[in-house]
């Protein structure tokens, strides 16, 4: 019979064994509890808005800038913890923390309540995608990185599938707190199976070198010399403060302003945003490892050539008047948008030590969900609150407008990560 130890080792052929597939579909549905708790307040903030009075700069908040705070101020002291002992037994208590915390959520009376559970589930969700990328980082070699962690990363979208159409029906039929309970228990027990099938894998194995324990000064010196990773993190931020920030508003620009009903924005939403992003997010990740092959610049230029595509069909699902081309021309936005965080991930990885990965991924996603997460919905939500008395009920639309002007900045940091990426990649680690 085979084991799981014998079949963790690379063939001879250098073939990736079934093993390591075995656990990129472990950490991937992990990835998928952790955006189903995450984006299941989104499709439920109508409703949660009617019954507890809120505004939208306090759904905002509640969706992200409180989420984000204590999501990125945990995840670097998770991350040097995981550059130093047993990360998927990290993985598994953080996915155990924030999906009790969303089943929690559902006993909530007032927005304080909500906002502490929120809080918990920020905290638990820290300790989930540092260490999975650096774990992944020692399963695959560096050149199918970029297609392992953009499938990682498709659990993003996997989640917002699941969350939307399945948050949406649930808060039809039963209601809104009945969905936070059939959405978060599931992630404890899942939790568990993690805990006992995945084995830790060799920290460096690909690099064949004798790893280290990094300090964090030794990670931020190394990242400090590196500007290519700063561009990164900027252009993922100023990306992600767009998908963030229209994203989380989108069921609810849908309700109030083309009449729909919550199911139908959850199918919806849950097939094209959902759909759409596991279609762009592999393409992305793949895209970039079979030209980045003979020039490392493509894990850049792609993510840049999706951005600048997914502006046409962005700006429609925005201006457009007619409900059906509007749930058209999310799908190719969603795909184009989406394609560049597998691969920025993979890059960011490849210019740092193994021992320095998870603190590199934390740094990346302290500066994309401070700015992204923590930015986009609060700005999205003040402005609609600002634009009322202006522009009536458009207000919403114009202040989704407003964020992806700004969002258009990503594509500039892009360019520049590009000028010094090939210098960055040949610096010794």
């Amino acid at each position: 019979m085979t084991t799981p130890s014998s079949i963790e080792s690379v063939g001879a052929d250098g073939q990736t064994s079934r093993y390591s597939w075995f656990v990129l579909a472990m950490l991937t549905v992990v990835y998928t509890f952790n955006f189903i708790d995450r984006q299941i307040l989104v499709i439920l903030q109508e409703p949660i808005k009617a019954e507890l009075g809120l505004s939208d700069s306090q759904l905002g908040l509640l969706t992200g800038f409180s989420f984000a705070v204590v999501y990125v101020t945990a995840g670097i002291p998770i991350a040097w913890l995981a550059d130093r002992s047993n990360r998927k037994n990290i993985v598994a208590a953080s996915l155990a923390i924030w999906s009790g915390m969303t089943a929690l959520s559902g006993f909530v009376q007032n927005f304080t309540q909500l906002l502490l559970a929120r809080l918990g589930v920020g905290l638990g969700e820290a300790g989930g995608s540092p260490p999975a990328h650096s774990i992944i980082s020692d399963y695959f070699p560096p050149e199918r990185r970029g297609t392992a962690l953009s499938i990682y990363t498709a659990g993003i979208y996997v989640g917002i599938l699941l969350g939307y159409a399945g948050g949406g029906w649930i808060a039809q039929h039963l209601g809104w707190r009945e969905a936070f309970f059939i959405i978060g228990i599931p992630g404890v027990l899942f939790a568990v199976l993690v805990a006992l099938s995945i084995r830790e894998p060799i920290r460096g194995r690909w690099e064949r070198v004798a790893p280290k324990a990094s300090t964090l000064k030794d990670t931020l010196n190394a990242l400090r010399q590196r500007p290519s990773f700063w561009w990164i993190s900027l252009g993922c931020a100023l990306t992600s403060f767009v998908s963030y920030g229209n994203g989380n508003f989108f069921p609810s620009y849908l309700i109030r302003s083309h009449d729909m009903s919550i199911a139908e924005v959850g199918a919806v939403l849950g097939l094209i945003s959902g759909g759409g992003g596991i279609i762009g997010t592999f393409l992305g990740g793949y895209l970039s490892d079979v030209f980045g092959a003979k020039d490392r610049r493509w894990y850049l230029w792609i993510p840049m050539i999706g951005g600048v595509l997914s502006l046409a069909p962005a700006l429609y699902s925005l201006l457009g008047e007619d409900r059906f081309w509007i749930v058209v021309s999310l799908f190719p936005t969603n795909v184009l948008s989406t394609m560049y965080l597998g691969a920025c991930i993979a890059t960011c990885q490849s210019l740092v030590a193994p021992s320095m990965r998870a603190m590199a991924s934390a740094v990346l996603f302290f500066v994309l969900n401070m700015i992204g997460l923590g930015l986009g919905p609060l700005m999205v939500g003040v402005l609609s609150d600002l634009y009322q008395p202006i522009f009536g009920d458009d207000n919403l639309r114009i202040a989704m407008l407003t964020t992806l002007t700004v969002g258009m900045g990503g594509l500039f940091c892009f360019w520049k990560a590009v000028q010094h990426l090939l210098n960055d990649l040949a610096k010794p680690q």
